[in-house]
């Protein structure tokens, strides 16, 4: 008798979840083609990276994004999402095309991050973590309060004297 088995993290939960990211600096750079011609790139960094989500960094996991907030029209350019993190895995998209009318401050959306991303969060390089907010008919209720400074220093015991 054949036996079905689902795991319910990537299956249910992963294509539910979206990582929204706000726009910050952003930089175009000549790389090299697959067939030795010349492409233009923008790196796109975000607020965010590999603290959120490590699955890129772990395990080659490969998103899309999309502008969020606004109706766009026009031209797009090839575009790399990155963190942060100032690493050379902080890569949350690898390869998509955004408007070339992407601004510093605009939001992202990276969707299908439900599976493992919170759970897989840390604090790397002193980042808190985000929040998570479920969305429904237009309300919004917060599942998990954004981690604030002071509860992610709050562990630190300082440096006491030594008698």
């Amino acid at each position: 008798m054949p036996r079905i088995s689902i795991e319910p993290g990537r299956a249910i939960v992963g294509p539910a979840g979206v990582t929204l990211y706000r726009v910050g600096v952003q930089k175009d750079v000549q790389v090299d083609g697959p067939s030795g011609q010349t492409l233009s790139r923008r790196y796109v960094a975000v607020d965010g990276g590999m603290s959120d989500n490590a699955r890129g960094v772990l395990y080659d996991a490969d998103y899309s994004a999309v502008l969020a907030g606004r109706k766009v029209t026009g031209n797009h350019v090839l575009s790399r999402i990155v963190g942060k993190h100032c690493e050379s895995g902080d890569i949350v998209v690898r390869d998509v095309y955004l408007p070339t009318t992407t601004a510093r401050d605009d939001l992202l959306a990276v969707p299908a991050t439900g599976a493992y991303c919170h759970s897989l969060s840390s604090n790397y390089n002193l980042l808190a973590r985000p929040a998570v907010v479920a969305v429904k008919d237009g309300a919004s209720r917060v599942l998990i309060r954004r981690e604030t400074e002071e509860q992610m220093l709050r562990r630190d015991t300082g440096f006491a004297a030594q008698d």
